[in-house]
């Protein structure tokens, strides 16, 4: 990160996360440790399970650095004691809010429960902080809903219509943000489809685009797997480690306040091109044919031994694949320009993400972890 460009942290700094036991919110957590923070972490009562077995991860002395409090977003004071919440009003200076329900088999009462009431809710304790410098909202690139063409971070609004409740409720808790921006600095931050660590490949939901790749890599090696549809489209899958080192760096800079910013690949591959390293990096035959998407949700839910038993929704995974959307990123190139924060292109880590479902055993998508990044 270019020191003259990002704001520099003080020592006491200290950040509230929401949405643990996520993967997205546990690398944010690591991250903020890393660099030296206090970090409060808020845990809903039935994650809290988690606690103690990523505290056995951490160094006695960063454990030091890390509270935890069993609350919700929902509830009144987020589901806290009043000393509690009093310790977050007084103490915290940036709140990273990646608590939210992605599970597409939740009802869209419970979807815009935890989304939209629970980003109001911790707005309510951020108007009370006392010494607040930054409020980010972690969205996703899909409040676009159905939209095709070019979409600009600034923009939100634009008459498209939602595939599921989830961009929906994505869509209205960023209207709720946008309404208090002259009350509480806020970022805005939009991650693109994580696929999982750059260097490592890991990942800990095979859904979205690891459906597919699962498939194609799963299959005899002399089938060669036609494509759910043309695959003409960007793809827009992100690395987890950048879509991280990015929002993190984004919330120590002044002129990001107010601002909406989209955590993508600045030139994404087409889906089509995408899975064709992926089979050529695995060994198998790159796909060539196409079967219309509404065939290929069928087929990927038969019992076929090179399936195997794919939860999930691939409805979501065809619409991905096949719509012509294009992420602008201007605003966050501009400010991350100088640094050393980039995304890497999906030619550079393919490799590791082959390796990684290689190297793993059938691993199912199937529990529901709260992550709003999809």
């Amino acid at each position: 990160m270019n020191e003259s460009r990002a704001k520099p942290e003080l020592a006491q700094d200290t950040t509230l996360v929401t949405g643990f036991p996520s993967y997205t919110a546990r690398r944010m957590i690591d991250r903020l440790l890393g660099a030296g923070q206090r970090v409060f972490m808020l845990v809903r009562h039935q994650d809290s399970l988690h606690i103690s077995e990523y505290l056995s991860t951490l160094e006695e002395e960063v454990q030091r650095r890390l509270l935890s409090m069993i609350g919700d977003p929902t509830s009144m004071d987020l589901g806290l004691s009043g000393k509690e919440y009093r310790l977050l009003v007084n103490e915290v200076t940036c709140i990273h809010h990646l608590a939210g329900r992605y599970h597409l088999g939740a009802t869209p009462e419970e979807v815009e429960q935890l989304n939209v009431g629970g980003t109001r809710g911790v707005l309510e304790l951020a108007l009370e902080c006392r010494a607040l410098r930054r409020f980010c909202f972690w969205s996703t690139v899909h409040v676009s809903g159905d939209r095709e063409g070019v979409v600009m971070e600034g923009e939100l609004d634009c008459g498209q219509t939602f595939r599921n409740a989830y961009e929906e409720s994505k869509y209205k808790a960023e209207q709720v943000v946008r309404s208090m921006s002259r009350r509480v600095p806020s970022t805005i931050l939009r991650p693109g489809i994580i696929i999982g660590d750059s260097t490592s490949g890991v990942i800990e939901r095979y859904d979205g685009p690891y459906h597919l790749m699962r498939v194609l890599m799963n299959s005899p090696f002399d089938l060669q797997l036609p494509l759910p549809g043309r695959g003409d489209g960007p793809l827009h899958v992100v690395p987890i480690d950048y879509v991280i080192e990015a929002g993190y760096t984004l919330a120590q800079l002044e002129e990001t306040v107010s601002k909406t910013f989209h955590l993508v690949d600045p030139a994404p591959l087409s889906g089509r091109a995408i899975y064709e390293l992926v089979a050529d990096r695995a060994h198998r035959k790159v796909p060539r044919a196409v079967i219309p998407s509404a065939v290929a949700r069928v087929l990927l839910k038969l019992p076929l031994p090179w399936v195997g038993d794919l939860r999930g929704s691939p409805k979501t995974i065809m619409e991905g694949f096949n719509q012509l959307v294009y992420y602008n990123a201007r605003n966050t190139l501009e400010a991350l320009r100088g640094s050393n924060v980039w995304c890497p292109p999906f030619e550079r880590y393919v490799d590791n993400v082959v390796r990684f479902l290689k190297d793993t055993s059938a691993r199912r998508g199937d529990d529901e972890v709260p992550d709003p990044l999809d």
